[in-house]
């Protein structure tokens, strides 16, 4: 075992600024200082210890003799952990003669009266890896298993524990040791340490023990509970015959006062059974802990159990009956606690009891409108998306959500009333029974729209999906809402008449008067106050008057609709279509000389006054074809898109679904391999033990798929950091975790010298931090080792780790030689994951995001998708655009992309890009890409990613431009 993985146990923080005295130093203060003195200075040679400085020999000396005698408790507990840390073997791996004085002083402290002592010298031999230094303390570790205080008592069963484990020899008696002892002990951490001792060294005697106290589980310690927990799921796991015998102990262990308890035994519960009344103990005990406990962290834990739970068709079909209880969480405060349930919700609610859930989601939304915080208003966004996909997935109570998810309308949350137009745009498409009763609550809520975007949105849905009939009622709220015309008139002589006052009379209360006879009064007095009446302006006069001119040039749309929809109803050129047409273009031009009045102060898009002035020109000529595409051609475009949308979240579900994030399908392939557990090995998922995988994954050594692209194996992470000249050869694999980065360097002596104190220094440029120091090496002619170091990465930037290896010559004089390494560089790609978000979150993030960095595209391809297309692979990002949306070839592409860090952070980005001669197909794409990301540096770095993938690949090998 190289030096690098010698096995630690405790790390201690060394400051930066901290000044290392020098051995003469430190001798003098063991030596002549107090107690105190030397505690400090016993300190600080911990430190130099495990900065990887050399000490000499005499320096333990120092230690034993001047430190070890002492009483002073904090020195014994700072001594154990430089026993820990100091080298107890030399160069040939033989114990120090000095450590038989050490091994001694161990064996007094084993015995000493202060149980402190005792129980923290027992915790110390657990870390130690000597046979030779224990052998001689095992009659004193077994003395204290009888020791009046239970510290000492259940430290001496995790000495024993450790020892048995790692040097079987030593105490070869040990179950039946802790089996006696076990039998006799009443303190429940005591015997949670016996008990977890027999668990893993013989699980025999456990099973035993177990059985003659199995009634009296109930009344054990939490501590005690979780480990019979976990002794019952080995058990059943290796041996499934034993399930019958210990389920009953699992279902009491569910009514249990701990919560860790109720949580691992519902764990094992649903693992070694899968009936149906064990699905619901162990849902519901989830459910129970979800709503009581206060963390919003163990909640989402609990919920994503929850939400496993339903990878079985067998174990869905039980958790459809609990979907009203599964509700009672959103009583929790947490925003995403919220969003999982909901969603969760949604994907188990079934026909039977979709209405109580519609009726419970009713009174949420009552709750949430008397509350206006930022995270209030997202929740109540999240009720009107859950309230709109249970009605596009039963329709029969649409009847029931459509009127609650009007009064959205109104809200001042403009994204929670984007989504109930969403939601009436689809259900008016998909429910085509329900289409009348939708479109009448649209028209009576319209005029209570506060943000300008929903109300021509609202209108622009009337105009598109209202009957022929219909149209002259559109036109009439249009009226309405606009208020009287001409805008510019009416305002004029708004401005210029007197307007109405009214008087308001108030009660004014003085202070306390003493009267003749000395009593209290209190004076009031009648005070009348002149209040001026405003006059509530109609929605959309209001809208303009504000500068919102754009909802001209969209209403300009909707008069051309609903004439041409006229029109049919009544022969086109009859004087009842004319006077139709003679209104819309009332309404047009004098919205057009309101923009040119100069009333508003706002400066108006000479767009939008194209816009209105070409439209007065088709109503007025009316254009055949014109007419076509504003009606039939409109509203099959519609469909269509509405079409892409429904098939893509299939296709979303679908994707969640064959990679295992949704719940399993009912039908396999053709060709799909049969498994039968009989026969097949305990290596798949299904055979794994959860307890020892929660812990791989916790530690990091949980096994990942193998892949066999080679850019993604060990070899493709691999960078030579010297040359093959150079006196040290080095090379690096890079091993990217989920926040640190472990830097694996070989390093060789090319040399036929003896390189001593060969030393890795590393510095880091970014948010990379360095967490310890590589420990020096002696390297013989021609001889290699391994060091590894940790780097701790806080951010998604591109950082740098700087390197060079020092040494010095055995026998030489000169100064310490030095070899300068490649820099090592971070790549940003490791952290990046693709994001997914709406339409609607997009444009909300785009808004509230601070940075910018705009990327002028430079690239030899010369297809547009397939420029995408490396872009979103050579980044990481997700194609947020639809296929329906970007498909066909017009010479333009525009879409937009979204990733997330695993650090929290999102980056957006907008590309819109051109072919400079749309005819030409070779010549070059031109355009430029927007990113946007709330941190500088994430927005900065993935520019930087995006210029270099527009010029090479992924392996990063320069793209061959296309010949001319």
């Amino acid at each position: 075992m190289s030096s690098g993985e010698l096995p630690c146990y405790t790390l201690i923080h060394v400051p930066s600024d901290a000044e290392l005295p020098s051995e003469a130093q430190l001798k003098e203060k063991f030596e002549k200082g107090g107690d105190k003195e030397r505690l400090d200075a016993l300190k600080k040679l911990i430190y130099m210890i495990l900065n990887g400085e050399k000490t000499s020999q005499s320096m333990l000396m120092y230690v034993i003799r001047f430190c070890l005698p002492s009483n002073h408790h904090n020195l014994k507990k700072t001594l154990l952990i430089f026993w820990e840390c100091v080298p107890k073997t030399d160069s040939n791996g033989k114990l120090l003669h000095e450590m038989i004085l050490v091994c001694d002083a161990y064996r007094k402290d084993l015995q000493h009266p202060n149980e402190f002592v005792r129980g923290s010298t027992l915790r110390f031999l657990c870390k130690l890896r000597e046979p030779e230094l224990l052998e001689p303390l095992m009659p004193a570790i077994r003395a204290n298993l009888e020791h009046r205080h239970a510290y000492v008592r259940r430290n001496a069963v995790c000495a024993i524990f450790t020892i048995y484990k790692n040097f079987e020899f030593l105490i070869p008696d040990a179950p039946e040791l802790v089996t006696t002892y076990l039998e006799g002990e009443q303190d429940a951490s005591c015997k949670r340490n016996a008990f977890m001792m027999l668990l893993h060294v013989d699980q025999a005697r456990a099973l035993d023990y177990l059985s003659g106290c199995i009634d009296q589980v109930g009344q054990f310690g939490d501590i005690l509970q979780l480990v019979i927990v976990e002794l019952i799921y080995k058990v059943c796991h290796n041996n499934p015959n034993e399930c019958a015998r210990f389920i009953r102990c699992v279902y009491n262990l569910l009514q249990s006062q701990s919560a860790a308890v109720r949580y691992e035994a519902a764990g094992t519960l649903v693992t070694l059974t899968n009936a149906p009344a064990a699905v619901k103990a162990a849902a519901t005990a989830y459910i129970d802990l979800i709503v009581k406990e206060s963390d919003n962290n163990v909640k989402l834990i609990v919920l994503d159990r929850l939400i496993q739970l339903r990878s079985t068709s067998s174990n869905e079909k039980v958790l459809q009956g609990l979907v009203m209880d599964i509700l009672r969480v959103l009583t929790s405060p947490g925003l995403e606690v919220r969003q999982k349930t909901l969603s969760l919700a949604l994907d188990l609610v079934s026909s039977r009891n979709v209405e109580d859930m519609v009726m419970f989601l009713k009174k949420e939304i009552n709750k949430t409108s008397t509350e206006a915080n930022d995270e209030n208003g997202k929740y109540r966004q999240a009720l009107v998306k859950t309230l709109h996909a249970a009605t596009i997935k039963f329709p029969d109570v649409a009847a029931t959500i459509v009127p609650v998810l009007m009064e959205f309308l109104s809200d001042t949350n403009e994204t929670a009333a984007s989504y109930v137009l969403q939601f009436v745009r689809e259900a008016v498409h998909k429910l085509p029974n329900l289409k009348n009763a939708i479109l009448a609550s649209l028209r009576e809520g319209i005029l209570s729209i506060q943000a300008p975007t929903i109300f021509m949105s609202a209108l622009w849905i009337l105009a598109t999906y209202c009957e022929a009939d219909g149209s002259l009622e559109v036109l009439k709220l249009v009226k309405n809402a606009l208020g009287e015309l001409p805008i510019v008139d009416s305002e004029l002589a708004e401005s210029v008449e007197p307007k109405e006052e009214e008087v308001e009379q108030k009660k004014v209360h003085s202070g306390p008067k003493v009267t003749a006879d000395g009593t209290y009064a209190t004076q009031t007095a009648l005070s009348s106050t002149v209040v001026k009446k405003q006059n509530e302006k109609p929605p959309l006069r209001r809208f303009l008057l504000n500068g919102e001119f754009f909802l001209g040039a969209s209403l300009a749309t909707v008069l051309t609709k609903l004439s041409q929809q006229f029109s049919e109803l009544n022969e086109t050129g009859s004087e009842r279509s004319n006077r139709f047409r003679a209104e819309c273009m009332l309404i047009l031009s004098s919205i057009i000389n309101l923009a040119k009045s100069g009333l508003i102060s706002h400066q108006v898009n000479e767009d939008d006054l194209d816009r209105m002035g070409a439209t007065i020109k088709i109503l007025a000529q009316g254009i055949p074809d014109i007419d076509d595409q504003y009606g039939d051609a409109c509203k099959t475009s519609l469909e269509m898109m509405l079409s892409a949308k429904s098939i893509s979240r299939l296709d979303a579900t679908d994707k969640l679904t064959s990679s295992g994030g949704r719940r399993s399908k009912d039908f396999v392939e053709i060709d799909k391999t049969i498994n039968f557990t009989q026969l097949s090995a305990r290596n798949n998922q299904q055979g794994e033990n959860v307890f020892d995988l929660s812990l791989s994954q916790a530690l990091g050594t949980a096994p990942k798929a193998q892949k066999f692209d080679f850019s993604s194996s060990k070899l493709g992470k691999v960078i030579q950091l010297a040359g093959f000249s150079d006196p040290i050869y080095a090379e690096a694999y890079v091993n990217v975790n989920q926040y640190d980065i472990v830097l694996d360097v070989l390093i060789v002596n090319q040399t036929s010298d003896t390189l001593q104190n060969v030393s890795l220094e590393l510095a880091t440029v970014g948010d990379l931090k360095l967490v310890d120091k590589p420990t020096p090496v002696t390297l013989a002619p021609n001889d290699f080792s391994n060091i590894k170091a940790t780097v701790k990465v806080a951010s998604t930037e591109n950082g740098v780790i700087f390197s060079t290896i020092s040494y010095d010559v055995r026998g030489s004089t000169s100064d310490r030689n030095c070899v300068y390494l490649q820099d090592i560089k971070i790549d940003i790609m490791d952290y990046i994951v693709p994001g997914n978000v709406t339409d609607a979150e997009f444009r909300h993030m785009w808004s509230e995001f601070e940075w910018e960095n705009k990327v002028n595209v430079m690239t030899p391809i010369r297809d547009l998708r397939e420029f995408l297309n490396h872009l979103s692979t050579s980044t990481n990002m997700k194609v947020l655009t639809g296929d329906a949306a970007i498909e066909g070839e017009c010479g333009f592409l525009a879409a937009n992309l979204c990733a997330h860090s695993i650090f929290g952070e999102d980056a957006l980005a907008n590309v819109s890009v051109e072919k400079a001669l749309p005819m030409d197909d070779s010549s070059p794409i031109v355009g430029h890409i927007r990113i946007r990301a709330k941190s500088q540096g994430m927005c900065l770095t993935l520019g930087d990613k995006l210029s270099t993938a527009m010029r090479s690949k992924r392996d990063g090998h320069p793209i061959a431009a296309p010949s001319a």
